[in-house]
């Protein structure tokens, strides 16, 4: 559908990719990732037309339709939501309007009768073309994408400037979602998306039957909707067949290959120094020592990738607390018009990590400021335990930020203890680097206060940690240096977050706020993904009870069963024949490129090969291509294997039927 050839792309006279080429072909879903600063946004603006190449072509199929979804900065106004989710469908607009011109020409008794098999000729055209985009259900079809992103009905009829710049941002994306788009660009889509929305929005994306390339940082969320990872590095294109997680396999073993050939390489180089400076001043010598500086000019110099994740970050030791934390006890509370809490108990106690969790608006936010002390309850009482200290991280934290103050002065106050290099460590642990640890606060993007907000409190001796989305800002690194300090923290943690992969190793506690009320789930966020689904599959049993309950099953005799089994025997061994010969070939093909790789491994351990530059790029470059023909072998092999469980466990469910 889309192909950039030679790509070139500069920006602030650097270049973030050169001479790149990609495909895009219909179902390909690219999980995008690159380090900060890369040009992972830049790229999606380069295909929607927004930014134009440096050099080189993107060609695109004819009348190519592509929905882009920005990160940031979106807001509409003067519609209501319904209206303005159906402005985006122009295209139809545009049709209903010339359909209802002819409908009324044709209708005029004034109109002359000359033109109007023309007229029915394009009415029909019309038509056809409102039913290829499926006009007719484009109302009914906006209004589900809405209530997927969690608007309520009565909310469909609300100005769009009332919504909040979150909200304004789920707008965004049902106006992309509702048109027939053949591509989608999403920058960041589940930044303000809750739990719900998210689920919804994996669902859909799954059965979207278009191109995707998405940036999000959610590794739960690109791993159920991603089948290709697009990674941005040393200004050049990669693409990996497989999700996000595939991806890191195939990175961690990448990045322990290329360490191994660093320091071959620098063996090799040392010798050859030590060579050169021993004889460079012998005349008997001087060919050759000429020889090895030529071959030394040569050699591409094998760069180490940076890695964040090897930077850890400890929080301060807090002060011990109480056993109990924190107490609720008969609280009430409400905004204008809209009651959410009332007389409602709550204890936390000391060392539990708890997600606050539930649909946007339900009081997730409001409970974190309640127990951060930053709102008043109406009713009840709020009642820390001895010796609690709080910090709060909230959405809108970077407020209290000194605008005058740059980044480095900013943390550094706070940073007791640190030398200069550590913060500077830290800092770019959070994507601060360079001179850019030296801009003034007033002149960072909202995201970045965020980040500089989101480190100070970090840097604080409390005992209790609230902390409302911080993972909105954070890229996969960064995050994962964030969750492994909380997992390390000996104080207590509550978490509003939609981010179920940044839960799951975090949280030992779940508390789900909804608009019927509050429910504890004791448990860490496997075990309440477990038990929301034996609640979906409970529901679901009790609507078919009634319709199942009227069916009554016929007894059969033992010849009969001894037939159906028969049967079923042979409607398994059709179904799983061709997928058990195909596991077969996909084996054997696994283990010959396991061999393969076994002897290249070989032949770099023992060195030899990197006294000949060209055949050790060779050899890499064969390595490399062999280990993603065995990473799309495996993932081929858990595909068919999966299939096969798939078949094996319904055949049994039957065979266990008959009795």
């Amino acid at each position: 559908m889309l192909d950039l050839i030679n790509v070139s792309l500069q920006f602030g006279g650097e270049y973030l990719y050169r001479n790149v080429s990609l495909k895009i072909n219909k179902l390909d879903r690219f999980c995008l990732v690159g380090a900060n600063g890369t040009g992972k946004s830049s790229l999606l603006k380069l295909i929607n037309g927004e930014l134009p190449p440096e050099s080189g072509d993107i060609s695109k199929k004819k009348n190519l339709r592509i929905g882009y979804l920005p990160q940031d900065n979106v807001t509409h106004k003067g519609k209501k939501l319904l209206e303005e989710v159906l402005s985006g469908l122009s295209e139809i607009q545009t049709l209903q309007e010339r359909e209802k011109e002819i409908h009324t020409l044709l209708e005029d008794p004034a109109h002359s009768k000359d033109g109007d098999s023309a007229l029915l000729q394009e009415l029909g055209e019309i038509q056809h073309r409102l039913i290829d985009l499926d006009s007719y259900s484009a109302e009914s079809r906006a209004e589900k994408i809405l209530k997927g992103l969690g608007f309520s009905e009565e909310e469909f009829d609300r100005q769009c400037e009332e919504f909040s710049g979150g909200w304004q941002m789920r707008i965004a994306l049902a106006k992309i979602l509702l048109s027939k788009n053949e591509i989608l660009l999403l920058d960041e889509p589940t930044n303000h998306l809750d739990l719900e929305s998210l689920a919804w929005l994996v669902s859909f994306l799954r059965s979207f039957e278009g191109g995707l390339i998405v940036v999000s940082h959610d590794r739960y969320f690109v791993n159920q909707v991603t089948n290709k990872t697009l990674e941005i590095y040393l200004n050049k294109f990669n693409v990996f067949n497989g999700n996000y997680d595939a991806y890191l396999k195939f990175k961690e073993e990448r990045d322990r290959l290329t360490e191994s050939q660093y320091i071959q390489q620098q063996k090799f180089l040392k010798e050859k120094q030590r060579f050169i400076e021993r004889f460079r001043y012998k005349s008997s010598k001087a060919r050759q020592v000429q020889s090895v500086i030529k071959q030394i000019d040569k050699i591409d110099l094998i760069e180490l990738p940076d890695d964040q994740n090897q930077i850890k970050f400890r929080f301060p030791v807090p002060p011990p607390s109480g056993k109990t934390v924190m107490e609720l006890n008969k609280i009430g509370f409400s905004y204008p018009g809209k009651p959410i809490f009332r007389d409602f108990d709550f204890t936390i106690s000391k060392g539990e990590k708890i997600a606050f969790v539930g649909p946007n608006g339900a009081g997730k936010t409001t409970l974190a400021k309640i127990i951060a002390g930053k709102l008043d309850v109406q009713q009840g009482h709020r009642m820390p335990g001895y010796n609690v200290s709080i910090s709060h991280f909230a959405q809108d934290v970077y407020d209290d930020l000194d605008t005058e103050l740059d980044i480095m002065d900013t943390i550094y106050s706070v940073s007791e203890g640190l030398s200069i290099p550590q913060v500077r460590a830290l800092l770019g642990c959070f994507l601060f680097t360079g001179d850019d640890v030296f801009k003034k606060v007033g002149v960072l993007s909202g995201g970045e206060k965020s980040r500089v907000a989101l480190i100070k409190i970090l840097l604080q001796k409390s005992n209790l940690l609230i902390f409302d989305e911080p993972t909105n800002h954070l890229d996969f690194a960064s995050k994962q240096i964030l969750q492994n300090a909380l997992i390390e923290f000996t104080g207590t943690i509550i978490i509003v977050s939609h981010d179920i992969d940044f839960l799951k190793s975090v949280v030992n506690r779940v508390v789900e706020i909804n608009r019927t009320g509050v429910k504890d789930y004791p448990g860490d966020f496997d075990y309440y993904l477990y038990k929301k689904s034996l609640l979906t599959e409970n529901l679901s049993e009790a609507n078919q009870s009634a319709s199942a309950s009227q069916a009554e099953g016929k007894l059969v005799n033992r010849k009969d069963v001894k037939r159906l089994e028969a049967e079923l025997r042979q409607q398994k061994y059709k179904e799983t024949k061709d997928l058990s010969a195909k596991l077969k070939n996909v084996e054997d093909k696994i283990h010959a490129s396991e061999k393969l790789i076994t002897e290249f491994e070989t032949e770099f351990a023992a060195g030899e090969i990197y006294s000949n530059p060209d055949l050790a790029r060779e050899k890499t470059t064969r390595y490399n291509d062999e280990k993603s023909v065995l990473d799309t072998l495996m993932l081929e092999w858990e595909e068919v294997s999966s299939r096969l469980d798939e078949i094996e466990a319904a055949y049994k469910e039957k065979f266990d039927a008959l009795g």
